[in-house]
C-alpha cells in the first residue's frame, strides 16, 4: 500500500496538501486556515465606526507619550503597500512618525522612488539605516548553506531590532507596526521561524559563516529585556482596526503619494523576488501566493475563483527571473554551477541548530530561580 498522501484542497481557499503536508480539514472539507483565519479576526480585528473610534484612540495615546519630542511613534518604511498605508494612516492620524528604512543592499530602483515619494509628500522625517554589506552577504550565503527555509528571517530580524534600538535611544514608546491579519494570517509553520530568535542566526552563522557579525543589529538581551520590559516600548498592529481591502488601498496610495506597483507581495526587494519567485518554489515546493490569495479570499476581498486565476499564471516572469538570476549571483559571488548546488542541498530544519529557548530549559538547574522571579517581578497585563 502506497504511503503517498492523496492531494487535497481546501474547500474555501487554495491552501492544500502542496502548500502545506500537515494542513487538516473539516468535515465539509475547510481547512484550518480558514478557521484559524475567522478566530484572529474575531478576537483582533475592528472594523467599521469602533474600528475608526479604536484607531483614534490608540493615535491619542501615542501623541500623549510622544508630548515634547521630535516624534511621538517611529514606523519601518520598505516601500511596500502595508508600510505605505500605514504611513498614510499615520498622517490622516495626525501622528508624528520616524520613518526609518532598512536598506539590505537589494532594494530596487522602483522602491527608493517609492520611499522618495511617500517621505516627500506626507512631510515626513526619513532615517535609512544601512546593514553592512560584507556582514549581510556573508550570512546570507551561511543560510543558504544552511539549507533552512527562512532566509528573510535575518532581514526580518534586523529590521526589528534596528526600530526598537532607535525608539528607545530617541525616547519614543510606540512602533507602527504593518503585521496585519486581513492579509498576513495565513502562513503555514514550516514556512517560517521566529524572526526574534538571535540564537538561531548565530548559530547558523557560527556553522557557516566567515565574517565576524560586529555590526548586525540583534533582537538580543538588551532589545528584548531593556528596550522591551523595561522602557516598555511597544508595538501597535494599527491595521487591524481598518477595512484593510488591499486593491482600494493600492488605488488610494497610488493617488495620493504617486505610488507604483511592484507585481507582487514585499516584490520592492530584489533578493524577496528572487526568493519567493525561484528559491521557495525549486527547493522547497513553497508557492506563498497561495497564502496570500486565501487571506484576501478569507476576508471577502477576491473569490477562489480568482485565485486559482492568479496561481496559473507564471509565478516569475521568465524575462525578469533572466535578470534577477544574474544580478543575484554576481552580488552573492556565485557561479551558476555553485548556486545550483546549494539549491540542490537537502532542506534542513531550523531546529537543527541551536535556536532560543527558555532559560530553564536551556540550564534546568536555574528553573527554580525563574520561578523566584516571577513572583518577584510578575508580568504586567
Amino acid at each position: 500500500m502506497s504511503n503517498e498522501k492523496v492531494y487535497r484542497q481546501c474547500a474555501v481557499s487554495v491552501m492544500d496538501t502542496i502548500a502545506d503536508p500537515d494542513i487538516t480539514f473539516d468535515d465539509i472539507g475547510i481547512c484550518n486556515y480558514c478557521h484559524e483565519y475567522r478566530l484572529a479576526e474575531k478576537e483582533a480585528v475592528v472594523k467599521g465606526e469602533k474600528g475608526r473610534i479604536k484607531l483614534e484612540e490608540i493615535a491619542g495615546i501615542i501623541k500623549k507619550a510622544g508630548q515634547g519630542q521630535p516624534y511621538d511613534c517611529i514606523m519601518g518604511l520598505s516601500g511596500g503597500v502595508d508600510s505605505t498605508y500605514i504611513a498614510w494612516l499615520a498622517k490622516q492620524l495626525g501622528l508624528r512618525p520616524l520613518a526609518v528604512h532598512f536598506d539590505n543592499g537589494w532594494n530596487s530602483e522602483l522602491a527608493v522612488q517609492n520611499i522618495e515619494n511617500i517621505v516627500n509628500r506626507l512631510g515626513f522625517d526619513l532615517f535609512t539605516y544601512v546593514i553592512n554589506w560584507d556582514e549581510f552577504k556573508d550570512l546570507q550565503i551561511a543560510y543558504l548553506k544552511a539549507s533552512v527555509v527562512d532566509i528573510e528571517a535575518i532581514t526580518d530580524h534586523a529590521i526589528f531590532a534596528t526600530l526598537y534600538r532607535l525608539a528607545g535611544e530617541r525616547k519614543i514608546k510606540y512602533i507602527l507596526s504593518g503585521t496585519n491579519v486581513h492579509t498576513e494570517q495565513t502562513l503555514p509553520k514550516s514556512w517560517i521561524h521566529p524572526k526574534s530568535d538571535h540564537i538561531n542566526i548565530k548559530s547558523i552563522h557560527k556553522q557557516f559563516g566567515t565574517v565576524p557579525l560586529k555590526t548586525f543589529p540583534f533582537m538580543d538581551a538588551k532589545v528584548k529585556r531593556y528596550y522591551q520590559q523595561m522602557l516598555g516600548v511597544k508595538s501597535v498592529s494599527i491595521l487591524n482596526y481598518t477595512e484593510y481591502n488591499k486593491k482600494q488601498v493600492k488605488e488610494l496610495i497610488q493617488q495620493e503619494l504617486g505610488w507604483r506597483d511592484y507585481g507582487g507581495k514585499h516584490y520592492e526587494s530584489i533578493w524577496t523576488r528572487f526568493y519567493q519567485g525561484y528559491i521557495l518554489p525549486t527547493k522547497f515546493s513553497i508557492d506563498k501566493r497561495k497564502a496570500h490569495l486565501s487571506d484576501l479570499i478569507f476576508g471577502g476581498q477576491i473569490t477562489k475563483e480568482e485565485a486559482l486565476e492568479e496561481l496559473m499564471k507564471p509565478i516569475y516572469d521568465p524575462g525578469q527571473l533572466k535578470i534577477d538570476f544574474e544580478f543575484v549571483l554576481k552580488k552573492l559571488g556565485f557561479t551558476r554551477d555553485e548556486f545550483d548546488a546549494l539549491m540542490k542541498l537537502p532542506p534542513h530544519s531550523h531546529y537543527d541548530y541551536d535556536y532560543e529557548m527558555p532559560i530553564d530549559q536551556r540550564y534546568p538547574l536555574l528553573k527554580p530561580v525563574k520561578t523566584i522571579y516571577r513572583k518577584l517581578f510578575p508580568v504586567k497585563k
